[in-house]
């Protein structure tokens, strides 16, 4: 963890604005995530689904007074934009990447604080700290980079999308978008909702992102085994710490008979971050 106040420039983050009188009505309708929420809080972390359930996009919806900028991956900017533009509809909303013309920044650190831009605190984990939506000319100050805050962000066991799950491929439960706030089990219906809501009913992700340790450095994308059986890909890494999607049933049966858990041969071990609570896995934690 830092002891010292750090900003982050994070430059494959994008921003898609959504204006109009009914850009909170097209949200509600369609992310995972309560808009009614941005009444009392300045931003929600939330995703988009296939119908099928599974995360197309993550992001961070952050209130402004004719609608919303939603902080997205970059290179899926351009996509969000015209997903979103194929359910507008006749809704009164105007939708545009905007990337080139706003920079997000991480500012992250014991008392945290950020005095440019659109600040907001972290909806996922407040131990985070803060983001801010700013011109490029107020993030040429910044006094850390990406590769600072992404081993932060591991240390505290929070993945990030098309890193440590696929969009795509991931449901919500599987990149803990019930854990970090990311998903409202009360509100009405979004694309892919009836899917989230049976897996938070009936218990049934069986894959969860963890954060793994080894006692040398780990490789991005290296095969998790328990003996000759993958059960999980690792993702972020920052030396010998990472996160991996792990099929923890398979976890918990095979470390159970003995079997060790190795990446590239070598011995790693599991946890659980303090502010999760899985249903599975507790001998780890």
């Amino acid at each position: 963890m830092t002891s010292e106040i750090k900003q982050a420039v994070l430059p494959n983050r994008g921003i898609v604005a959504v204006n109009g009188s009914d850009a909170m009505k097209l949200l509600q309708g369609l992310v995972t995530n309560d808009v009614a929420l941005l009444d009392t809080q300045p931003a929600i972390y939330s995703g988009l689904l296939s119908p099928q359930g599974k995360i197309l996009f993550d992001f961070f919806v952050v209130k402004i007074p004719d609608g919303a900028l939603i902080d997205v991956a970059r290179d899926q900017a351009a996509a969000l934009v015209k997903r979103l533009t194929m359910y507008k509809l006749r809704a009164a909303v105007t939708i545009a990447d905007v990337s080139g013309r706003l920079a997000v920044v991480a500012v992250f650190g014991p008392g945290a604080r950020f005095e440019q831009g659109i600040v907001y605190t972290d909806p996922r984990l407040p131990d985070l700290g803060l983001r801010a939506i700013v011109e490029p000319k107020d993030a040429a100050a910044v006094n850390s980079d990406a590769a600072d805050y992404d081993a932060f962000r591991v240390g505290l066991g929070v993945p990030e999308g098309g890193r440590d799950y696929a969009f795509g491929d991931a449901f919500p439960h599987e990149a803990l978008f019930d854990q970090l706030h990311g998903v409202s089990f009360t509100k009405g219906c979004y694309v892919g909702q009836e899917i989230v809501s049976r897996m938070e009913h009936r218990g049934t992700a069986r894959k969860r992102v963890v954060p793994v340790n080894a006692d040398g450095p780990l490789v991005e994308g290296a095969a998790v085994m328990a003996g000759d059986v993958e059960i999980g890909k690792v993702g972020s890494v920052a030396g010998s710490r990472g996160l991996a999607l792990l099929r923890l049933d398979r976890v918990d049966e095979l470390t159970a008979k003995g079997v060790p858990l190795t990446v590239e041969g070598a011995p790693i071990t599991v946890s659980i971050p303090a502010w999760a609570h899985f249903k599975t896995l507790a001998a780890h934690s």
